[in-house]
Formats: C-alpha cells, sequence, structure tokens
C-alpha cells in the first residue's frame, strides 16, 4: 500500500509539476516577446534624442514612461564605450555624485551592436526573476549606444504558478502524513495483534503452551485473540496431564530399571547416553563422573568393552534391513583386566519405531559374570582334582588287590601284609578326602549351625589328646597356653573341634622331629571397647618348614597344598580351606603369619558369649596382636 501510495503520490506530482513548467515556460516566452516588443517601442522614440543629445527630453519621456507602467524594472541608457549616462531609478548625477565613480554597463558576449534586433535574456534575482533586454539606439545609420530595459514577469502568471506549486506540495505532504498515520494506525489496530497472533502460534507450535495474548482489542481481532488464549490454556492443561502421565511412567521405567541386577544402558541413535542404572554405572566405574547422560557411550566405556563394542554398535546405527529387523540380541562376553580380572556379559538390542523402519536407540544390558567364571572354573578344578585324588588311591588299591588276587600264592606272608596294609593306608587317604569333600560341601551349602557357649579350654585339651601319639611318634613338644578362667565364646563345638583338628594336624604334618607346636588361647581387648574384653584370640603356632608369601594367600584355596611344592608330604588340600569356611561361619576369618625355616602362625577371634546378645561382630587384625612361633616356650 505505501509503494503504490508513493508511485501515485509522485506521478500526481511529477504531472503537476511538469504542467506548472509548461504555464512558467509559457509565461517566459511571453515575457520575451513583451520585452522584445517594448524595447523597440521604447529604442523608436528615445533614438532621436539620443541623437541629437537631447537629454533633458530623454529624462522627461523616461521618467513618464516608467512611472506609467509597472512592468518595467529598470532603464539603462549607455554610450557606445558601454559607460552609462543615465538610467532609471537612477540618474547620472546620482552615479557620479557617489564617490565619483563610473558605472559601465557589461554587455552580454553575443550582443551585436549594429543589429536592428534587440537581445533578450532572463536571469533570477531576489526580488524575483527579470527580463533584461538590450536594444541596439541607431539613429541615421550611425550606432548612438544601447538602451537595456528589465521588465518583470507577468504578476498574476507568477503567483498562479507559485500558488499551483505550493498547493501540489501541500497536497503531496498530506497524502503522505495520511498513509504515515493509516500505518501507524493500522500497525496499532491490526498489524500488531497480527504479529502477536503469529508469535503466539509459532510458540505454541514450539510446544511452549503458556503463551497468551494480551491486547484490548475489540471485534473479529478480539475474539480471534480470546478463542487463541483458550486455545492455549486447553493445551497447556493437556501438556500438564501428559506430562504428570510421561513423568509417573518414567518414574516407573526408572524405578524398575533401577532395581533390577543387571546394567541396563540406554543409548540414542548417536549412541550417546540417554538412561545408565546404578548397576551398569558400578560395573563400568561412572560413579565419578558427574553426569554421563548426553555423552558418547565409546568415550566413557572400558578399552576392552569398547573394542568390542565399537563397531557392532557403528553397524546398528546405519539403516537397518529388513532381515536384521527381528534379529536375537547380539551377545559378547569381555573380560575387563584390573586388580582382579572381570568378566562381563553384554546385550546389544536394537530399538525401533511402531513402524520397524528406523533405529530409535540401543539397550546394552551388562551382567558382571566373575563370579560365575570363577564358579565354574573353580568347578572344574573341584572335578578335575577330586578326580586326581580318587583316581590315585583306588588305582594304587587296585593294584596291590590285584597282585595279591593273582600271585597271592607266590608272595611271601611278609609281602602279603605289606601289601594289604598299603591298601589300608589308601583306603584311609580316600576316606579322609571323602569326609572332607564331604564337610566342605555342607560348609558351603549354606546350611545353618547352631552356636551357643563353648569352652575353649575343653576343645584345645580334647585336641592335643587326640593328637598326643602322633606328636610323640615324631618328637614334637605339644604346649598349650590357655588364659586361667577364660570365659566360653560364642560357637559351634563340633566346628570349633574340626578347625583345631585340621590346625594342629597341618602343624605337626610340617613340623619336623625336635619342633615345638603350640595352641595359645587369650582374651582381647580393643580399644573401642573401654577396658572390656569382648574376644578370645585363638593361635595354632609351630616351628615347621614355614609358607613361602607367594603361598599364603592360595593356601586357603581348595585342593592347594603346601606339599606339592615340597614333595615329602600328602594331603587332600582341603582342610585350610574348611578352617576359613567354619571360621568365616563364625563371623571372624582366619589370618597366618610365616617365614620359611621358621615357623607358621594362624590365628584367628571368637566372639565372647553373652546369654542376652551375643556378640559376633568381628574385630581388626591388627599384625602386633599377633604371637609367632618366637613366642613359644623353650
Amino acid at each position: 500500500m505505501a509503494v503504490a501510495t508513493l508511485v501515485v503520490s509522485l506521478l500526481m506530482s511529477g504531472l503537476t509539476f511538469w504542467a506548472v513548467n509548461s504555464i512558467q515556460q509559457d509565461a517566459r516566452l511571453n515575457d520575451t516577446r513583451f520585452g522584445r516588443d517594448l524595447g523597440l517601442l521604447l529604442a523608436a522614440n528615445v533614438a532621436p534624442m539620443v541623437g541629437e543629445n537631447n537629454l533633458t527630453e530623454l529624462a522627461q519621456f523616461s521618467s513618464r514612461f516608467y512611472t506609467s507602467t509597472s512592468s518595467i524594472r529598470y532603464m539603462l541608457f549607455a554610450d557606445t564605450d558601454g559607460q552609462i549616462y543615465f538610467g532609471i531609478p537612477f540618474s547620472q548625477s546620482e552615479v557620479q555624485s557617489s564617490l565619483t565613480i563610473r558605472r559601465r554597463m557589461q554587455l552580454p558576449e553575443n550582443f551585436v551592436a549594429n543589429s536592428d534586433l534587440p537581445m533578450v535574456r532572463q536571469h533570477l534575482t531576489p526580488d524575483g526573476e527579470v527580463t533584461d533586454v538590450f536594444v541596439p539606439l541607431n539613429y541615421n545609420g550611425k550606432y548612438m549606444g544601447v538602451l537595456a530595459i528589465g521588465t518583470n514577469p507577468n504578476p498574476t502568471v507568477v503567483t498562479s504558478s507559485h500558488l499551483t506549486r505550493d498547493v501540489t506540495i501541500a497536497v503531496f505532504v498530506s497524502i503522505w502524513v495520511m498513509v504515515i498515520l493509516g500505518a501507524v494506525f493500522n500497525a496499532l489496530t491490526i498489524t500488531k495483534p497480527i504479529k502477536e497472533l503469529l508469535f503466539g502460534v509459532k510458540n505454541i507450535a514450539a510446544g511452549n503452551f503458556q503463551q497468551r495474548i494480551d491486547l484490548p482489542l475489540g471485534g473479529e481481532l478480539g475474539e480471534l485473540i480470546l478463542n487463541f488464549n483458550e486455545m492455549a490454556e486447553r493445551l497447556e492443561s493437556y501438556e500438564e496431564q501428559n506430562i504428570e502421565e510421561l513423568t509417573a511412567e518414567k518414574a516407573k521405567l526408572e524405578t524398575l530399571v533401577s532395581t533390577i541386577a543387571d546394567g541396563a544402558v540406554l543409548l540414542d541413535s548417536n549412541i550417546h547416553v540417554v538412561l545408565a542404572n546404578p548397576t551398569a554405572r558400578q560395573v563400568f566405574g561412572w560413579e565419578s563422573h558427574d553426569d554421563v547422560l548426553g555423552q558418547d557411550v565409546l568415550e566413557l566405556l572400558p578399552p576392552p568393552v569398547q573394542a568390542a563394542l565399537s563397531q557392532p554398535l557403528h553397524d546398528i546405527t546405519k539403516a537397518v534391513p529388513q532381515a536384521e529387523r527381528d534379529r536375537d540380541p547380539i551377545e559378547f562376553c569381555v573380560t575387563v583386566p584390573g586388580s582382579t580380572n572381570r568378566t562381563l556379559r553384554l546385550w546389544l538390542t536394537t530399538v525401533l519405531d511402531q513402524s520397524r523402519e528406523n533405529v530409535k536407540g540401543i539397550a546394552i544390558t551388562v551382567q558382571d559374570i566373575t563370579r560365575e567364571t570363577e564358579l565354574n572354573e573353580a568347578k572344574s578344578q573341584f572335578i578335575s582334582n577330586v578326580s586326581h585324588e580318587l583316581r590315585t588311591p583306588l588305582f594304587n588299591i587296585k593294584s596291590f588287590i590285584e597282585t595279591l588276587h593273582e600271585y597271592g600264592d607266590s608272595l611271601t606272608e611278609e609281602e602279603q601284609h605289606e601289601f594289604l596294609e598299603t591298601a589300608n593306608r589308601e583306603t584311609d587317604r580316600l576316606t579322609r578326602l571323602v569326609n572332607d569333600v564331604l564337610d566342605l560341601s555342607r560348609l558351603e551349602s549354606g546350611k545353618r549351625y547352631h552356636f551357643d557357649a563353648v569352652d575353649l579350654l575343653q576343645t584345645v585339651e580334647q585336641t592335643l589328646r587326640t593328637h598326643q601319639l602322633n606328636a610323640k611318634d615324631k618328637e614334637i613338644e605339644l604346649i598349650q597356653n590357655v588364659d586361667a578362667d577364660l570365659p566360653a565364646v560364642l560357637g559351634n563345638y563340633d566346628l570349633l573341634l574340626q578347625v583345631f583338628n585340621n590346625l594342629l594336624g597341618n602343624a605337626l604334618k610340617f613340623t619336623q622331629a625336635g619342633g615345638k607346636v603350640a595352641i595359645f588361647a587369650y582374651l582381647l581387648t580393643p580399644a573401642s571397647a573401654h577396658g572390656v574384653p569382648t574376644h578370645v584370640r585363638v593361635e595354632v603356632a609351630d616351628t615347621g618348614i614355614g609358607i613361602d608369601c607367594e603361598d599364603q594367600i592360595a593356601v586357603f584355596e581348595r585342593f592347594f597344598r603346601v606339599e606339592n611344592r615340597v614333595h615329602t608330604l600328602e594331603g587332600t588340600g582341603l582342610g585350610l580351606s574348611i578352617v576359613r569356611n567354619i571360621i568365616e561361619k563364625h563371623q571372624s576369618s582366619v589370618n597366618l603369619v610365616s617365614e620359611v625355616g621358621v615357623g607358621t602362625t594362624f590365628w584367628f577371634d571368637l566372639p565372647l558369649y553373652h546369654s542376652e546378645v551375643p556378640i559376633v561382630k568381628p574385630l581388626p587384625t591388627p599384625a602386633d596382636t599377633t604371637v609367632d612361633t618366637a613366642s613359644i616356650p623353650s
């Protein structure tokens, strides 16, 4: 509209100014004709006066002529040299008396003195436009000078053209003032509400349902704004309801995901982390990260897992062919090295949209199967070891029995007795192995045992009586060092008796003749108990061959035997594993201090028995409270 108004106003103004200019051109042409005719007429009348040098009559005639018309601005008479000798409104006497300065007429360059035609020109003065007419004065064929007159334009035409110009300008300005006012009015009443509505619609489309338009308008625009605000309120209400429902569903999902035992990580199509439950954060070591959400999962995974999943993740995020859409989750098993090697099982599951055309994300399920792997390896090793341990005595028994059966008549009575003694010894070994396996299986099966007050002095004395003959045969001194009036401890008598038997049996086995084996039991008062004893520490020390540092951790494993390094003694390799399981049943732990060639000390703590509340919390194990073999009395 503004452009159209500009074009129309410029066109009308142009036409108007063209008309005014045409009128002014016609007026100038008329002024030129009038000046030329007037100059010729005046020259014809004054030429005789100039020729006869009758200046007085010339002055009178010129004055009458000048005063009789308002069209003449000035009249000047100059001689052949251009010197002005008479003029109206000033005369020669006035010119000469003005500091005796003589004035000379500056004729145009194209003025011809001897021409019969006047020269006409127009110029602009502060008082308006003036038509200059230069008429040569010829008398009797002789050039007498020049008459210069200036005529005023037609005042009616000038006034009319000026009026037309002013009116045109006024109309042009008025039109634009009206256009500007109309634009302002339009912006205030129509454009602004439309812009507000457009802005509001864009915000609604962007999801900002809190957008409102507050303009006090009536009519159709006001009704439109009112309907827009009502629509926004309804959309906001729907959004709040949907958000509450989605939030509740999301909370349920996050709660469910966070409570499952397996690790779960949800990725978007750009393999950025969207969700990770606590188990996954713990497995991948993300607890120290401030926020893993939104980060590239490959930058967060351990290097072995990253190497295993990098290519499959990028393959899944590409276009999914029809054959791959219903494929089962991809399974990986990765070993992550560290202080303790961990084995992880991972599944990659593709998350598709409803049309099953595009990949929306990837779900990673993680299981830490380190314990399962270790149990499988331990199970395999256990079966292998049991098979090996069973095979050796069975093979020996079978060999000697077959020899007796086939060659018994040819053997002496002493050889037969030796064979039977060997078979009996192997049978005892087989019996011990089976009993140890059964005991260990019973301990690891989770069976609940009854705990009551146990007198350690009685347990120690019974153990020493059991091994007294064996110690005497090996010339080993047994020492009992149990505090007097030692209170009862909380435990299981049979299990503790088995612990003492296993520890004392191992000590006798690995102590050479002339050595010593001692059992210590004394009250233990921790610093946090304020002088009140809470536990009894039990130690079994010997002056035997000792255990290498590299074997001290492994001695409690099943079927590990120090005699495998010594190559002299035999055993099942289950005794210390049984001891460890029994002590753990008593909420404690067994420890050892050993030096090769000096001896070994095994020790553990047992809680005191209380009739009301038994104390079963395990104590710390400071090394300075341990009695090693140097403390065994001579």
